[in-house]
């Protein structure tokens, strides 16, 4: 009898910790489906697929390690300054199940507990666009050598305002194309544009360059180029030059690493004024075999005219000079804001010897507050950090970015320690560039005469 009972016991122990074991398809497939696999599937950006079984079990090792180092899902932002909406990072539980499964052996379970593989849109992450604008050539690419940042002219032909709500860039040929941004040239802006330039002219003043225009207001791009670099750091331009048309009087968005485009929320878009045309600046990076691109944008627009209308500036420090061998040079850039605006983001950009970002608020009052640190920057998985509810920010604010870069031969993706930096285009050289997604609040309602 005490056999029978012990074998029972046995049995029931053994049950009882195969149902608390995770497996692939009651478990892990969930959580992959719903961080993973935007990304971690056939034709998209990541390495290999995580949509089934098969798929991931060959990776689990590399999976724990990502997860317990906390390398993926990729963020790179101080838990302890704002919270974003867009936060990778997975949940303590579910950080729990993964490794549990991966020390139990990865057990793959009752494929009959599977949930339904998300679907998605073909080719695009954001679900299928309303309309998608593409460049009119197939840009040759050499094999070898440097390619200057090209130039590409997409007429969007709307004979109306657009709002959008969502974009992405989708590269023709995505080793080839190391970032894109897509500016606008809205022909009254840049009307608006050469008349200031003319009026600056005319008076001895040199214009300040402008990136995002509305009416009644004009927001300084910043400092974004230095001084010119010596001549024996120059590169010769390249065949088949697409050069800089200039006049860009605002920009939809663009594409780096990780980060191929934005869906703002329900109520907010950016607007698209009738007859713009988009222009696709495109950094192209050579691989050792000619070949060829030819990349697009797709929209969605917003069915009615938002309660907010987001707009976009520039915050960058062209003036950057890095010394050879010095593995902590900081970088620092500032914006004086000059009326009431609500911060919905902030995207920070260096090349490969950036290693870390800061940005303080300066109250008028005085007072500062952290607006967003990054304390590992990561150019492989460059994020725009979206405040889940937007920062207000009052006029008279100054807004204060600092940038580390690490050019030392410790830092293993530096080009070459031994050389000073500035500021250029190409990823041997380095920028300190910030974008901002703000909106301009209304206005608060004044009385009527003779009412309180």
């Amino acid at each position: 009898m005490k056999a029978i009972i012990a074998a029972v016991a046995a049995v029931l122990t053994a049950s009882a910790a195969s149902a608390q074991t995770p497996t692939f398809s009651k478990d892990v497939a969930p959580i992959l489906y719903k961080n993973c696999t935007n990304c971690h599937r056939p034709g998209e950006i990541a390495p290999m697929s995580l949509l089934t079984y098969a798929d991931a079990r060959p990776w689990v090792r590399s999976i724990q390690t990502r997860i317990t180092n906390g390398t993926m899902p990729p963020w790179h932002a101080d838990p302890a300054y704002g919270v974003f909406e867009n936060d990778r990072r997975l949940s303590a539980a579910d950080k729990d199940t993964i490794l549990k499964w991966i020390a139990a052996g990865a057990p793959e379970g009752d494929r009959n507990d599977l949930p339904p593989q998300p679907k998605y849109a073909d080719g695009w992450l954001m679900g299928q666009p309303d309309v998608v604008l593409t460049m009119n050539e197939d840009y040759p690419i050499p094999a070898g050598g440097t390619v200057s940042y090209q130039y590409f002219e997409v007429p969007t032909n709307f004979t109306e305002d657009k709002w959008i709500q969502a974009f992405e860039v989708r590269p023709g040929n995505r080793a080839v194309v190391h970032h894109v941004i897509v500016y606008t040239r809205d022909p009254q802006a840049a009307q608006r544009m050469r008349e200031q330039a003319k009026q600056a002219a005319a008076s001895g003043r040199q214009p300040q360059p402008l990136i995002s225009f509305a009416e009644g207001m004009e927001i300084p791009a910043g400092q974004t180029g230095g001084p010119d670099l010596p001549a024996d750091q120059r590169k010769a331009s390249g065949p088949n030059d697409r050069p800089n048309p200039g006049s860009f009087t605002g920009s939809i968005g663009g594409y780096v690493p990780g980060n191929p485009g934005r869906t703002y929320d329900p109520g907010t878009a950016t607007r698209l004024p009738a007859g713009s045309t988009l222009v696709f600046q495109m950094h192209y990076t050579t691989t050792g075999k000619a070949t060829s691109d030819r990349t697009s944008i797709g929209i969605i627009f917003a069915k009615d005219k938002p309660k907010v209308e987001l707009r976009g500036a520039v915050l960058a420090n062209g003036a950057l000079h890095l010394k050879a061998n010095d593995g902590n040079a900081r970088v620092d850039a500032e914006m004086t804001v000059n009326r009431d605006i609500d911060l919905y983001s902030i995207l920070p950009h260096t090349h490969v010897r950036g290693k870390s970002w800061q940005y303080e608020a300066i109250y008028p009052d005085g007072r500062k507050e952290t607006l967003l640190s990054v304390p590992h920057y990561d150019f492989d998985w460059q994020t725009d950090y979206i405040y889940k509810e937007p920062v207000k920010i009052p006029k008279g604010t100054r807004i204060h970015a600092t940038a580390w870069y690490d050019n030392s031969p410790a830092n293993k993706s530096n080009p070459d320690p031994s050389k000073d930096v500035w500021w250029g285009d190409q990823t041997w050289e380095e920028m300190m560039f910030t974008g901002l997604t703000f909106a301009v609040p209304p206005a608060p309602s004044q009385p009527t005469a003779g009412k309180p």
